[in-house]
């Protein structure tokens, strides 16, 4: 079989998100599958390190994908004509795009539909996209994978995807995230909190992630019990957070807060591995990965209720409405005063990230590659 992947994201020192999700998956299946090819589609140049194997075909096609006419131009024009030499028999397209005008079966990702529930946080050329073009997109792949039921259900209530369609694929937690010994905690917090504890938020500040109402629910906190605690942020500059930064400079409590601007995965594994619990009160996610990532490293979650964190979480995490800053500080503080608390969502938290595994999640999707290359 010959398999094309949609592999824009897969940049070196710039995976996030959607490159990590590609890179874990396909790095498997190629290893796993040393019989079939892969042709790997970049809109730009690559980095050799994500040619895992002698199996993979790299291909770059300009221009890089990266404003809505250039999706278009990309998808739908230049990337299906550089296709055409190699007649893949399924395209993985694992970022919520596909191409309308190719006939190769394709294999169709969606990790939310964002831009419906939260349209004024995301730039209203993108947005004219999205909305022009789902359906479309939903319409013309051959299957989709959701990465949550959440997710799934979303689709089938916003754009009546027919179940035969449409099968859940979760995450999982990459093996960096693991827990850390005293001193190596110890380390990190001497580094970033001058050896305090702190709470940990990690994502990129956007408003969609709900910082605003975070920085309300820490100072709550403070107030009621007056610890030394820290809030550390690790993220980078993502989307209108001009708004973040100005209610920051005012902040009673902004000598605690700490901005770690971009980490490196290792970095943000240890950062996220010494922290006293996560905090995750984003509006809206089609899976919330961080919630898994922190279980994983030993940490105390708090979440909010809404979209599919507590899908992921389950009753391993703390839920609060995201709106409602008062619930989220109520919880920070009865972790805080209940050690053996805070201690059995540490267990708890252990054996649920163990539930998800990224062997799972791939064996999964080549399920789905070889039912889409043959109609299914």
């Amino acid at each position: 079989m010959r398999i094309a992947v949609n592999a824009i994201f897969l940049q070196k020192d710039h995976l996030e998100g959607y490159g990590h999700f590609v890179q874990e998956i396909i790095r498997r299946l190629v290893l796993q599958h040393p019989e079939h090819e892969f042709i790997f589609v970049f809109d730009r140049p690559y980095d050799q390190k994500f040619i895992y194997a002698s199996n993979v075909t790299p291909l770059v096609v300009s221009p890089a994908a990266r404003h809505p006419l250039a999706f278009f131009t990309w998808y739908n024009l230049k990337a299906p004509l550089a296709l055409r030499k190699y007649q893949p028999d399924v395209w993985w397209q694992p970022y919520g795009f596909c191409s309308l005008f190719t006939r190769i079966p394709q294999l169709l990702v969606v990790h939310d539909l964002a831009f419906l529930h939260y349209p004024k946080f995301i730039p209203w050329y993108h947005r004219l996209y999205y909305r022009f073009f789902t359906k479309r997109f939903l319409q013309k792949a051959t299957s989709i994978l959701a990465v949550s039921g959440f997710t799934k259900e979303d689709l089938q209530k916003n754009y009546q995807i027919p179940g035969h369609k449409l099968v859940v694929v979760p995450e999982a937690a990459r093996e960096i995230f693991r827990p850390m010994d005293f001193d190596g905690k110890e380390t990190i917090k001497q580094k970033f909190t001058g050896g305090k504890e702190y709470f940990l938020f990690t994502g990129g500040i956007h408003p969609r992630k709900n910082l605003l109402n975070l920085l309300k629910a820490f100072s709550l906190f403070k107030k009621w019990q007056r610890s030394n605690m820290k809030l550390v942020i690790a993220g980078r500059l993502a989307w209108q957070y001009d708004d973040f930064l100005e209610k920051l400079k005012t902040y009673k409590y902004r000598d605690d807060v700490v901005l770690t601007g971009y980490v490196t995965d290792e970095v943000l594994a240890q950062l996220t591995a010494s922290a006293y619990a996560m905090i995750y009160p984003s509006l809206l996610e089609g899976f919330g990965l961080p919630i898994l990532e922190a279980m994983q490293s030993g940490v105390t979650v708090v979440a909010s209720n809404t979209g599919s964190m507590p899908e992921t979480g389950g009753t391993a995490a703390l839920y609060a409405d995201p709106n409602d800053p008062d619930a989220i500080a109520l919880h920070l503080l009865a972790i805080y005063r209940d050690e053996n608390k805070r201690s059995e969502l540490v267990r708890q938290g252990l054996e649920r990230a163990a539930a998800f595994t990224w062997d799972n999640t791939a064996s999964q999707v080549w399920k789905a590659l070889c039912d889409t290359a043959a109609g299914a």
